[in-house]
């Protein structure tokens, strides 16, 4: 028969446990509610905003949630209301079984302020299940022969409700032969049995049907139902007897499937089929019927699950023995699971507070967590660790967590996060262990400045340069991030040459490259100095600068410019003069020009383009200076035309031209006459260039046949004048020495001791020309005739030294001689200044010149009789007065005194620093005849 479950009306039982909750706080910040099971989701709890003293809308701000330990969560946080609801249906006999007290913990997290409050719930019964029996139906065996009073133990109901809730009595349908009876324990639990009032008679009723129903002591009451059907039999008088009434073993919970725990026995002293005992579970939940496997032939009891000593840890089990015959006999098997370290830690990150500040200080929560270990005892203790060299430590907190903190300083350009690996171990042998791990990332603030690689920098731009052409890129470097580490860059503002800075340079601030905004001019501005500045964009800027100079780099962009000769202002043609009677090499003029570039590109080469007559002129090639390439003949122009060209060695190079007139003439008058006449070089034509290539060919071709058969005759001549000057050299060692007075004497000088020197600059040989003495006008100082050694010898190796006789020469041409209207100076006709002249033409200096000579003999010999004052070498009486020596260019220095071993020295010479020329009659002279 089933028994009837009627569906309670929980209504006013849920109101009045929500009236009657009572919350308080432990000294230990412990709050405690108390809440029925079965509860819609959504149910009303407590207030815990006001329990933990905040507004509801700050439940959120402040960061409050519910922090639970590997379990379904039961209940959550109504943030409107700041209450605490339920998640779902609670169903206390799921939750805490036949415990008489269901309490359910767990911990709130104030995020804000790093704060835990625990909570404790007690789940309160109610009356939601109805006692229930293991079978619907239930057989019973009686021997017909059993006395009346005999008791048959009968299945027990079970009810999981707690308290007045649970199984209260039992009640047996109404018969003539039976009643129940109910026995109650030490831990109030009845155990009905069927008592035998009246004899049993199988052939009056063999089968009996009685109906047993389990109550509880709800409101309403539940109640459960089981059939019971009595069979009569035969006698069967003595019933099963086990050898212990109660077995206790203690298993450790790791043992396999399948092992043995024990062996129950209990024995019969009825022989045949009544004697044959079998074993059967009489009492065991469903749960705890799959764990164990029991023989029922033999009582051996073994384990078909495993055992879990967190989920269960102590088994009580009744075991029922009945013989053939239908008697029984129970005992009570106790098995005890003993707890073995089977269960790593677990923990749980519940707030990880990332990224933090590099600046944070000492003692900042990094992170919280929560470790747990389901193990008991020293099984269950757990202690965390980190790795010692992170810049952190683990600080332990309420309960079972662990606050992570600094415990150094943070820098983020050296380390910008932080893999941290967590490792909790619990007590036990051997000790497990569990590692978490997280990152926790360092936030960054501006504490580094901009950086650049050096502290200058320099660099070049060629001149010319077009407008916004880059110059240069600087590029700063800042170990922070983001914001922090963008640069911007600037120039510090500055003037050059009046102007502002930003008018000749700018930069990108982003990307640190120079433009150049003008083209800049070597010639005008040859370098800037520049100061670059880098700041990030943190709050505060960070700064940091470096010096950058500019090298402007010269260009071939100026032509060469001629500062000499220079056209007249007057419009009319410059003009040269040449005597005719210059030597190859004579100094014509000198183009004098300069470059306003710098290095390579003012490197100027003169060149002569054009000339009238061709191979007359030469131009130096690095002096400018325009000498003559031979002799002028009389059939050489009176006026000549030269293009001097002027080229710098730039890339690509420049040049300027400039066109000289150069006259030729013997005297001043022929000059004067033909200066007025000169007119500018007219360009010939093609046909009279042609013609004069010809000429000069064919005269160098002549010439060079001339010059070879008149060297094999001077060499012939030579040979044969050394031979006779060898005889005759002794004749004359009686002469007596001459001295020479007045002017006469000099002009004896002259025809004597006359000689020519011709020194070119391009030349390595010179060549001097001794004339042979005129005995007819003065007498040769015997000193100087008894020498020996030829007076042509050079001391400069460069030069070829030949033992070559002096070379006989006739007379001096008297035309030599200026006439008195041709002379300068007081003594001519013409207009002098009182206070001297100086020569004004290139015959008036060689005559000049050979005056210096004959008055430095005879200084040399003590007996100058030129006149004058002390120091004016007679030429006083010829340019006047105020004329001395301070105003004539001293040639002294070079110049060897024929008859003497000394060398006129240049007492400028000696104050200037310059040591005079040592003489032993082997003086080179200067070659070099400058026009003055």
């Amino acid at each position: 028969m089933a028994a009837q479950r009627n569906l309670p009306d929980r209504t006013q039982l849920v109101l009045l446990c929500l009236f009657l909750r009572m919350p308080w706080e432990s000294r230990a910040q412990q709050i405690r509610y108390s809440v029925p099971e079965e509860l819609d989701k959504g149910s009303f709890v407590g207030n815990i905003s006001q329990d933990l003293g905040l507004e509801p809308r700050e439940l959120a701000q402040r960061g409050v949630r519910i922090v639970f330990r590997g379990r379904t969560q039961l209940f959550s946080l109504n943030p409107r209301g700041g209450s605490l609801i339920t998640a779902g249906r609670i169903d206390r006999e799921e939750l805490c079984g036949p415990s008489a007290r269901c309490l359910v913990s767990f911990n709130i997290l104030v995020e804000d302020r790093v704060k835990l409050y625990g909570i404790e719930i007690e789940i309160t019964d109610i009356n939601d299940n109805a006692p229930k029996f293991q079978a619907e139906n239930l057989d019973v065996k009686i021997n017909e022969n059993v006395a009346p009073g005999m008791r048959f133990p009968l299945p027990e109901a079970i009810d999981p409700d707690v308290g007045v809730n649970s199984l209260q009595s039992y009640q047996l349908s109404p018969n003539n032969h039976f009643s129940l009876g109910v026995q109650s324990r030490s831990n109030v639990v009845r155990y009905p049995e069927l008592v035998l009032e009246r004899a049993l008679d199988r052939e009056e009723e063999a089968i009996h049907h009685l109906v047993l129903t389990a109550s509880d002591g709800g409101d309403p009451p539940r109640s459960g139902t089981v059939l019971v059907t009595v069979t009569v039999f035969d006698a069967n008088d003595n019933a099963p007897v086990f050898t212990l009434p109660e077995y206790r073993v203690n298993v450790p919970e790791n043992l396999p499937i399948g092992t043995q725990l024990l062996i129950v026995t209990a024995t019969d002293k009825d022989e045949g089929v009544n004697g044959e005992v079998t074993y059967s579970f009489r009492k065991l939940l469903d749960t705890q019927l799959l764990k164990f496997q029991l023989n029922k032939n033999t009582g051996e009891i073994k384990i078909s699950e495993n055992l879990d000593y967190e989920e269960t840890s102590f088994y009580e089990i009744e075991i029922q023995a009945e013989d053939g015959g239908a008697y029984l006999a129970t005992a009570k098997v106790l098995i005890t699971v003993e707890d073995v370290n089977d269960n790593s830690p677990e923990m749980m990150i519940t707030s990880l507070f990332s990224p933090v500040t590099e600046d944070s200080p000492l003692g900042t929560v990094v992170a919280l967590l929560n470790v747990h270990d389901i193990d008991s005892g020293q099984n269950g203790e757990v202690t965390c660790s980190i790795s010692r060299n992170l810049p952190f430590k683990l600080e332990k907190s309420i309960d079972s967590y662990y606050r992570l903190v600094t415990h150094r300083a943070l820098d983020r350009e050296q380390i910008s996060s932080y893999n941290i690996t967590v490792t909790a171990t619990d007590g036990g042998h051997p000790p497990l262990s569990t590692e978490t791990h997280f990152t926790l990332q360092v936030a960054d603030i501006n504490d580094n400045p901009p950086t650049f690689s050096h502290a200058s920098y320099f660099t070049y731009i060629p001149e010319n340069n077009p407008r916004g052409t880059s110059i240069f890129s600087v590029t700063a470097l800042d170990p922070d991030s983001k914001e922090n580490a963008q640069i911007t860059y600037s120039l510090v503002e500055d003037t050059i040459q009046g102007a502002p800075l930003s008018s000749y340079i700018s930069i990108n601030s982003d990307t640190g490259i120079l433009y150049a905004l003008q083209s800049f001019d070597y010639e005008q501005l040859r370098d800037l100095q520049l100061l670059v500045i880098a700041s990030d964009s943190g709050n505060p800027p960070l700064k940091s600068n470096m010096s950058l100079s500019l090298f402007v780099l010269d260009q071939n962009d100026n032509t060469p410019e001629i500062l000499y000769p220079t056209l007249p202002i007057d419009g009319s043609t410059g003009v040269e003069l040449a005597p005719r009677s210059a030597e190859p090499g004579y100094l014509v003029t000198k183009v004098v020009a300069v470059d306003r570039d710098s290095g390579q590109n003012a490197w100027l080469s003169y060149r002569l383009l054009k000339a009238s007559e061709p191979g007359l002129f030469s131009v130096g090639l690095h002096t400018g200076e325009v000498r003559t390439a031979r002799a002028l003949l009389d059939r050489d122009a009176l006026k000549q035309s030269l293009v001097v060209s002027v080229q710098d060695h730039g890339q690509p190079p420049l040049s300027a031209t400039i066109t000289l007139t150069v006259v030729v003439a013997d005297n001043i008058p022929d000059i004067l006459a033909d200066i007025g006449s000169l007119e500018p070089p007219q360009d010939s034509d093609t046909s009279s260039l042609t013609l004069y290539l010809v000429v000069a060919v064919a005269t160098v071709s002549c010439i060079f046949l001339a010059f070879v058969v008149m060297l094999l005759a001077l060499r012939l001549r030579r040979w044969r004048s050394s031979r006779l000057l060898q005889a005759a050299g002794g004749g004359l060692s009686s002469v007596p020495a001459s001295h020479f007075v007045g002017v006469d004497g000099v002009r004896a000088f002259l025809q004597t001791y006359s000689h020519e020197v011709s020194l070119t600059a391009d030349s390595r040989k010179s060549h001097l020309i001794f004339p042979q003495p005129n005995y007819a006008d003065t007498l040769i100082s015997q000193e100087s005739c008894e020498k020996k050694d030829p007076l042509s010898l050079l001391d400069d190796s460069k030069f070829p030294i030949e033992d070559t006789p002096l070379v006989p020469q006739a007379p001096p041409n008297t035309d030599w001689r200026f006439s008195q209207a041709q002379r300068p100076g007081t003594s001519g006709s013409q207009n002098g200044d009182e206070t001297g002249t100086w020569p004004n033409n290139q015959f008036d200096t060689e005559m000049l010149q050979a005056m210096i000579l004959a008055s430095a003999s005879e200084a040399a010999d003590g007996s100058s009789t030129l006149g004058g004052g002390a120091g004016t070498m007679g030429l006083s009486a010829r340019y006047g007065p105020q004329f001395t020596l301070q105003h004539v260019p001293d040639y002294r220095q070079n110049v060897y005194i024929p008859g003497s071993n000394a060398t006129l020295t240049n007492a400028a010479g000696k104050r200037d620093g310059k040591a005079p020329a040592g003489g032993n009659g082997n003086k080179k002279k200067s070659g070099k005849k400058e026009k003055k």
